[in-house]
């Protein structure tokens, strides 16, 4: 792999736009070239970011100047792009959630694995510094033996029926777009869980709007987790143990701070910037996997993308909630 990374996006939508303006940022990378389903679209988008306008996703996967494709489109959309970019032979970083469901997230590991393709979940915040200044405020052992971590993430956010957030053929609802944050944090911070108990508050269109939820984890650890769509909560997340407590401090997945509390009460705050807009790191990260080799990311690896999707199917199933992937049973 050269020492270049060129990127490849595939979708045109908000969350593409933040990610092409960290790839501006993001050393020894270059978007190459955008695809989406009208070459209008493609075109607009290639201007604002001096790349190349593919007017087909199709066009954009086989191009051969691509060496990775991150797949922004909608949720329900992301297996089906994840397969096509894999089965081109191209390397994939999918956007959160991973998939609608863990049969879809199966079939994308195993076609990855099959071709020995580079593919990861976009869970960016598994590579922000502040969590990274977490695990060692941690193992330092100066909060103790941790036993619980809580977190919140909420917003009060439109309630027009025809936004993407509040259609269920979308994958609306605020488990899919806010909890998975929560949930794949408090993972990768307590490890593999056990069981999970959920509570949902259902909205007029189907989807969540409110999801509460607790994991117990292997090891005798508990994650108290909410999101909703219908307040402003204070979105951080905060890790206890027997001695003090740290909190990644308001808008916890992309914290620039974090607050470590010892038992008497004592605090002090420590700093944890992030490059750009916070996409910087998973895409460095990426790169760096690619010119190693490897198939997964050792911060994000497949088991973990599966893990999370099997965890959020049994939380769907407590609180009623499906989707039309579900009855489809594939991507």
């Amino acid at each position: 792999m050269a020492e270049l990374i060129r990127w490849g996006i595939l979708g045109t939508g908000g969350i593409a736009r933040a990610f092409a303006h960290a790839l501006r940022q993001t050393p020894d990378a270059r978007l190459v070239a955008v695809g989406s389903r009208t070459a209008a679209g493609a075109e607009a988008f290639a201007r604002d970011f001096d790349a190349r306008a593919c007017a087909s996703y199709e066009a954009l996967v086989a191009a051969p100047d691509v060496d990775i494709v991150y797949v922004a489109t909608p949720h329900p959309m992301h297996a089906a792009n994840a397969l096509l970019a894999l089965d081109a032979g191209k390397p994939v970083l999918c956007e959160k959630p991973f998939t609608m469901n863990l049969c879809q997230a199966e079939q994308v590991v195993a076609l990855a694995r099959s071709r020995q393709l580079f593919l990861m979940e976009a869970m960016w915040s598994r590579f922000m510094p502040a969590l990274a200044q977490l695990r060692q405020i941690v193992a330092s052992g100066e909060i103790g033996e941790v036993g619980l971590v809580q977190a919140d993430f909420g917003f009060a956010a439109t309630r027009d029926p025809e936004h993407r957030v509040n259609k269920r053929e979308l994958g609306g609802g605020a488990l899919l777009d806010l909890g998975i944050y929560p949930l794949s944090l408090a993972c990768a911070l307590l490890g593999p869980v056990q069981e999970v108990r959920a509570q949902a508050v259902i909205g007029d269109t189907g989807v969540d709007v409110c999801t509460g939820f607790t994991m117990l984890h292997q090891g005798g650890t508990m994650s108290i987790s909410n999101c909703t769509l219908r307040a402003r909560t204070p979105c951080e997340l905060t890790i206890s143990g027997t001695l003090g407590s740290v909190r990644m401090d308001r808008m916890f997945h992309m914290a620039q701070s974090l607050t470590v509390t010892n038992a008497d009460g004592a605090t002090r705050s420590v700093a944890a910037p992030f490059l750009g807009n916070g996409y910087v790191h998973e895409a460095i990260a990426a790169g760096e996997a690619l010119r190693a080799g490897r198939i997964e990311h050792p911060l994000m690896t497949h088991d973990d993308t599966l893990a999370g999707m099997r965890i959020l199917d049994e939380i769907r199933v407590q609180i009623g909630l499906r989707y039309e992937a579900d009855q489809a049973g594939a991507a």
